[in-house]
């Protein structure tokens, strides 16, 4: 057997341990082979809001796409497969393991995930995490904020794989739940907040939305983007985040 290394630092108000070893340094490596691997190009990402079902989502079958958390369920209903998948919560993961497991797609996940993902050859354990300090990680092997959405993880994975221009779609920003936010909730019934009512549905544990952390983050994101001569552009019909340009979802999906 070999020697597993216990590498333990703090971070804030409670300790991570991270495995240092074998496995994990063939998991830096499979991250390192997408880096800057689409540069120059562009690519969208598909949040999971109600905007969606206003969405001709066919429109992006010949696109490089990021889906997230249970964007899954609506595969079934297109022609395609989004590119990449993204999965930071731990909620999610654990209660949809078993449907992440089958995704025949290149995966990112949090290294929290490790116990239900771990014999997912498909999968990247990502060190993310949700404490300060706020930063916009342009190295996926090193720390990764999660800044209180799984979007802006999958945009710092947009940067480090060099995209120029990532598109935002079914970024809703509204929820008609209300709460705490990071709360953890139980589903009382059909999910009116998400692009399907089965999403979150009855029974199903989330967590509600921290809104305004998910901004502070969002603007981190336009910064690093802009201050390297790239854009984050928002085409979500009728979103309300207001920190990217807007742009019309038919017309920059036509434009090549």
């Amino acid at each position: 057997m070999s020697k597993v290394y216990w590498w333990w630092f703090n971070r804030g108000k409670h300790q991570l341990h991270w495995i240092v070893s074998s496995q994990r340094v063939g998991n830096i490596r499979k991250i390192e082979g997408f880096r800057d691997c689409h540069r120059g190009e562009r690519c969208f990402i598909i949040g999971n809001g109600p905007s969606l079902k206003r969405t001709d989502l066919s429109l992006l079958q010949d696109e490089i796409s990021f889906g997230l958390n249970r964007i899954y369920l609506l595969f079934d209903e297109l022609d395609f497969h989004t590119t990449y998948f993204v999965a930071i919560n731990t909620l999610v993961i654990e209660q949809c393991a078993e449907d992440i497991r089958q995704l025949q797609l290149p995966k990112f996940a949090t290294w929290r995930a490790h116990k239900w993902l771990a014999h997912d050859p498909g999968v990247c354990f990502l060190d993310t995490d949700y404490t300060p300090p706020a930063t916009f990680s342009k190295d996926m092997t090193k720390r990764v904020f999660e800044g209180s959405t799984v979007t802006y993880v999958a945009l710092q994975l947009a940067f480090y794989m060099g995209f120029k221009d990532v598109i935002l779609i079914g970024v809703d920003h509204s929820f008609s739940a209300k709460g705490v936010p990071n709360e953890t909730v139980v589903s009382q019934g059909e999910d009116n907040d998400h692009f399907s009512s089965d999403y979150f549905g009855k029974g199903f544990r989330w967590q509600l939305p921290d809104l305004e952390a998910s901004e502070v983050a969002y603007r981190l994101a336009k910064e690093a983007f802009e201050s390297d001569g790239r854009r984050i552009l928002d085409a979500t019909i009728d979103g309300k985040l207001e920190v990217f340009p807007k742009v019309d979802y038919e017309n920059v999906v036509r434009r090549k």
